[in-house]
Formats: C-alpha cells, structure tokens, sequence
C-alpha cells in the first residue's frame, strides 16, 4: 500500500488555491478567442477583449483574477490502496486552503451563516470525497464566488415535462441571473438522481475543459441545444447584449425514480476557475 504524508497534501492544496486565483486555465482563454471571433458588436467585443487583458494582467503581476476569490470546493478522488500518514485527510486540505489563502493574500469570504461572522481563514472548506481503484489522490478545486453561485437553482419537474421541461428551466435561470453572474457564463446542469445528486451533478460538469462536449451522445446533443437556446436570449458579456451569453453548457446525468425527473443548474461566471492536480 503506498502512502502519502499529509504534509504534502497541504501544500499541493495551498499552490493550487494560488494558481486557481492568479491563473486562468487555456481552455477558458481558448473560449474567450472563439466567444470573440462569434460576437458582431462592438462593445460585447471590446469586453471580450478586457476580459482577456485583465487574465494576462493577473498571471503577470500574480494577483487575483478577481476579488472574490471565493468559497474552497473539492471534489477528491481517493484510491483504496492509498493511507493518507500522520493525519486526516479533511484537515490537512483544510490546513492548505489556510495556507494558500494567506500566503496568496486571497480575500477570505467563509462566515457563519447565521450570525454572518468571519471565519477568518476561509475554512472550512466544501469537500467531496470518492473512493476509487488504485493508489492515486485526485484533487479538483474549484473557487466559487457568490456572483454565479446565488443565481444557481434547482427543481423536481415532473416526469412528463421531459426535455422541453429542462430546457424551459434553463432558460428561466439564465433570464433571472441576467448580468449578475458576470457572463458569458458556463452552466453546469445535473439532471436525475435526486435532489442532493442533481445539485452535486450540476457542480460537477464545471470541472469539465470549457466547451468539452459530454461523451454520451444525446447528453452532448442536448448541451449544443441548450448552449443556442441560452445564446438567443441576447445578454451577452456581462450583460450588455451579445451573441454569446454562455461559453458552454455541461450536462452530466444520473438514473432516478420513474415518479420524478431532478434538474439542477449551476452557473459559473466567466472566469471558470478551477484547478486539478494527481499526486
């Protein structure tokens, strides 16, 4: 059995809060060029372009892309032929998000819910863990700044609303969230399960390189129907009218009971921030 000293997951997970923060991944820079070349006016252009600019800005000068640098998300992937040594697994990708959060001089946003008070570390951290085949430890962070996340819903249609449903559900969101979630977004749609799967789907798909379509082949058809229905709505970047309100559109699927039909939608600004690493 191979083992991995907390130690080194804490600092794989601080570099990686940094890198998500600081450093925009190429397939979101590659979707900002193809959303430019497809937009016509001038401004949703120019905006594009500003977009792009304040991305090279932020790997230069090694700041944050953006203020919110947002709530600490993983999804980890954890082989069963792996012993995490000298520690548990959670604290020690708590203890990381601490110190990147710190040492990247990262605004901490994480408060009580009720009593609205400053965690002061950005901790805890939201924490998914599979278990897998194998000896590896995968890790996906995703920062999520409220912007999107507020403007994310779900709801248990009825079995017999069906495609149509789902997309009318879509749309809905994206209409209610409008410049909000700082567009073009990218969507992530969970659909089936239940209720707590359908949301997990939702947020899930974002991991996924912008613009990937998925390998089922009606899921990958519904994404292409679903990304046109969204981008005739005219909002645009950053709400100001345009061809290209959403980069991209993610669904990923789940069985469920024949008496329900769970959708979930997840919507990502623009920056799309998220990293993985495989120790």
């Amino acid at each position: 059995m191979r083992e991995i000293h907390v130690e080194e997951i804490r600092d794989n997970v601080a570099q990686i809060c940094i890198d998500a923060a600081y450093n925009l991944n190429e397939d979101v820079l590659a979707a900002f060029a193809r959303a430019q070349e497809t937009e016509t006016s001038p401004a949703a252009k120019e905006i594009l372009g500003l977009l792009q600019e304040n991305a090279r800005i932020a790997r230069e000068d090694h700041i944050p892309l953006c203020q919110d640098t947002g709530i600490a998300i993983f999804f980890v992937e954890l082989g069963q032929d792996l012993r995490i040594k000298n520690g548990f697994i959670v604290d020690a990708i708590n203890d990381g998000v601490r110190k990147g959060y710190r040492e990247g001089y990262l605004r901490k946003s994480v408060v009580d819910p009720l009593t609205r008070r400053n965690t002061g570390d950005n901790t805890p951290a939201i924490i998914y863990t599979e278990l897998v085949p194998g000896d590896k430890l995968k890790i996906s962070f995703m920062p999520k700044g409220a912007g999107s996340e507020n403007m994310s819903s779900i709801r248990m249609l009825r079995p017999t609303e069906g495609v149509e449903g789902i997309r009318n559900f879509v749309l809905e969101c994206v209409r209610r969230a409008g410049a909000n979630p700082c567009p073009p977004v990218v969507i992530g749609v969970g659909i089936g399960g239940d209720f707590e799967k359908a949301a997990l789907l939702s947020k899930k798909a974002l991991l996924r390189p912008v613009g990937s379509p998925n390998p089922k082949l009606e899921l990958a058809s519904l994404e292409m129907d679903l990304l046109k229905t969204v981008n005739r709505t005219g909002i645009g970047p950053e709400g100001l009218g345009g061809k290209v309100t959403a980069m991209a559109v993610h669904v990923e699927s789940f069985p469920c009971h024949i008496a329900s039909l769970p959708v979930a939608v997840n919507i990502n600004c623009h920056a799309a921030r998220h990293k993985t690493i495989i120790l």
